[in-house]
């Protein structure tokens, strides 16, 4: 019987914080707005040519992912 009472609560609060994070984070109840960099892929394609055009010294080009922390080797497209 307390099952589903544990199941309902963790329910209403995921729900919860969903619709606090929509109105705080999309709507901007709290005021401020999206940078450009975020809403743009401007700033990502720049920076993604720039990890391209790094020298490389030794091994097979990478194309470098900062965020994710991985390095994936580049196919080139030429025949």
């Amino acid at each position: 019987m307390a099952t589903k009472y544990i199941i309902g609560s963790v329910a209403a609060s995921f729900a919860f914080a969903y619709v606090c994070g929509v109105y705080v984070a999309d709507r901007k109840v709290l005021g401020g707005t999206t940078p450009r960099t975020v809403a743009t892929n401007e700033w990502w394609q720049e920076t993604d040519r720039k990890f391209q055009a790094w020298p490389r010294t030794a091994g097979p080009p990478v194309a470098m992912n900062p965020i994710r922390r991985q390095n994936f080797v580049v196919k080139s497209s030429e025949p």
